[in-house]
């Protein structure tokens, strides 16, 4: 893995300001975004396996319609994860934009 970027230092040497995230939905943007969380968020276990966020505590089973699971699987083999890693990022997503709204 590549060693993560450091936002504050990148901004100073550019005599730039940071003033928060962006967020970006989808496209080529999106899935770029995706790939550097996990990039950022995902640390193999200290007994090996899979890189996976550390926070992650809970297994739950979810439906997918086919489609969704192609879907799923297509921007995995872009950002290095597993489909339902994916899934839980997405997910993750949608649930702060959802509480942020109201």
């Amino acid at each position: 893995m590549s060693t993560p970027l450091d936002m504050d230092r990148i901004a100073k040497d550019l005599r730039a300001e940071r003033r928060g995230k962006i967020v970006s939905r989808g496209g080529y943007f999106g899935a770029v975004q995706l790939a550097a969380e996990v990039a950022a968020r995902f640390r193999v276990p200290d007994g090996g396996g899979r890189p996976t966020d550390p926070s992650w505590n809970e297994q739950r089973l979810v439906r997918l319609s086919t489609t969704t699971l192609e879907q799923l699987e297509q921007l995995a083999k872009k950002t290095h994860a597993s489909p339902m890693q994916v899934a839980a990022l997405l997910l993750e997503q949608a649930v702060q934009t959802a509480v942020g709204r109201e």
